[in-house]
């Protein structure tokens, strides 16, 4: 525990500092503060000492040099469990400071303005980072508060304990103000540098038990700034390295329904999908598209698993995962007796929407999510057949899961479920061969999604022939007219979505 008696105020953001400063003078704590901010509180009534009075040194070269000088620095460097320590700051006439309160010149926000080389330097904030970083170093003896989001916390702290601070806060708050110095430095280096250097602020999670095979090393890393996506693990083995790429997927995908709905995944591969009234009815829809390749998947819902889709799970056969947003009573017990199995719950609603990283031989490649999606109004019918609701209906539903099936990509659905799907194929008739390929006679009723538009018009003669009346695309090939044409010929409706959804 450490007793603040001395405080050293320096900030340019000056939001909430009075009444933080208020309620320090209350809690008897002698403040020092340099320039503007000494101003500001001595004029709202808070009794300040400024820190020329302090070093016996006046502020020059325009502001440029305020706090650094051995009578502040000693101040905030002495170690107070040190006997020589406080001998010889006793013998220099200096004394302990026991908190800095400091936020910088606001560099970083001031790159946006298109100030020119000479005013973006004045924003170069020295003193405040050199207070901060000797705060840090000495947290044991000396909080560092690098924040104003913070007041509020560390005055109900010191109110509580009577003037004191925790160990555990003391440091907190040197992690945040190290933290805080790192990335405005690294903001001055991009400037001058004159381009985007990324740096991640990457944090270990947790080491797994291995990455893809079990010679690989794996781990799981979150950004300080943005940690993954927060979850529950009721039951079963840890988590592996492939189990979170799979996980990855569904999760992202079951986000696109809000109806009651079912997706399975195996290797980061979408084996069903299924969307009805009744969560367990989902389930089945999504099972039945690939039973076989179901085996050993991951299953993400987006509403409570009950005690009849618990049930109707298991029956299915193995499966390696299970993320949903909660789950009943009954549904626990039902899962508890296959002990192996992992049982997650998520929150829906998590903002997921960051940057995708990708590493390669050639460098590292950094994209936005696809989180793009398509107004119903904005579709575009481009045949003289119009899709009837129904399958207007399943052309949407199918958009959905096309996105999430590596290109090129073809889905065939019908009655919100999927009855056939390809990815990954090097050509568009390939995938469209392969997505056919299990419909012996014709799919009556059924509908095609494509995550590309058609280069030709071999996949559009390939549909018809198993009976596809109704196709979704983006659109946008020199053979758009021809293909269009084929499709009228032979009675197909076709939608335009305007909207690519490759997946690599």
């Amino acid at each position: 525990m450490l007793k603040i008696r001395r405080v050293l105020i320096s900030v340019w953001d000056k939001k909430g500092i009075i009444p933080f400063a208020k309620r320090l003078s209350a809690l008897n704590v002698e403040i020092i503060s340099t320039g503007k901010t000494a101003v500001l509180l001595r004029k709202n009534g808070v009794d300040v000492m400024e820190v020329s009075s302090v070093t016996g040194f006046p502020e020059i070269l325009s502001g440029r040099v305020k706090t650094l000088h051995p009578k502040v620095f000693g101040g905030i460097l002495a170690n107070k469990k040190h006997p020589l320590h406080l001998e010889e700051i006793r013998a220099l006439g200096i004394r302990p400071i026991d908190m800095v309160v400091v936020n910088l010149y606001p560099f970083i926000e001031k790159i946006s303005e298109k100030l020119n080389c000479d005013e973006m330097i004045e924003y170069i904030d020295i003193g405040g980072p050199a207070m901060l970083r000797a705060a840090g170093k000495n947290y044991k003896n000396v909080a560092c508060v690098s924040s104003n989001q913070k007041y509020k916390i560390i005055i109900s702290e010191l109110e509580k304990n009577k003037g004191f601070m925790s160990d555990e806060t003391l440091k907190l708050l040197a992690q945040e103000a190290f933290f805080l110095t790192k990335e405005y430095d690294n903001a001055i280096y991009n400037y001058l540098k004159g381009r985007d250097v990324l740096t991640w602020n990457l944090e270990k999670k947790s080491s797994l038990r291995y990455g893809e095979n079990p010679h690989q090393k794996g781990e799981l890393y979150w950004k300080v700034t943005n940690k993954g996506l927060s979850f529950k693990q009721f039951q079963g083995k840890e988590l592996s390295y492939n189990n979170f790429f799979d996980l990855d997927t569904a999760f992202l995908m079951i986000k696109e329904f809000d109806e009651p709905a079912s997706v399975i995944v195996k290797h980061s591969s979408i084996c069903g999908v299924g969307v009805d009234k009744k969560l367990a009815s989902a389930y089945k829809k999504a099972y039945k598209a690939d039973m076989l390749s179901s085996f050993g998947g991951i299953v993400s819902l987006n509403r409570k698993v009950d005690k009849e889709t618990a049930l109707q799970i298991l029956k299915s056969g193995f499966k390696e995962c299970v993320i949903a947003p909660t789950y009943s009573k009954e549904a626990l017990k039902i899962f508890f007796t296959k002990k192996n199995l992992r049982i997650l719950s998520a929150d829906l609603n998590q903002d997921v929407n960051g940057e995708e990283i990708k590493s390669t031989i050639f460098g590292y490649l950094t994209q936005d999510r696809d989180i793009l999606t398509f107004n119903k109004k904005n579709l575009e019918v481009v045949t003289k057949r119009k899709p009837t609701q129904r399958e207007l209906n399943d052309l949407m539903f199918a958009w959905k899961v096309v996105k999430f099936v590596k290109s090129n990509s073809i889905v065939i659905a019908k009655n919100s479920s999927v009855l056939g799907l390809s990815g990954g194929q090097p050509s568009r008739v390939g995938a469209v061969n392969i997505a056919l390929k299990n419909f012996a006679s014709t799919i009556k009723l059924a509908v095609l999604a494509s995550d590309g538009f058609f280069p030709k018009e071999d996949s559009i003669a390939a549909a018809a022939k198993k009976g596809i009346k109704a196709i979704i695309q983006p659109g946008g090939s020199i053979k758009d007219d021809d293909v269009i044409a084929l499709c009228d010929k032979l009675g197909i409706s076709m939608v335009f979505t305007g909207i690519r959804h490759f997946r690599h």
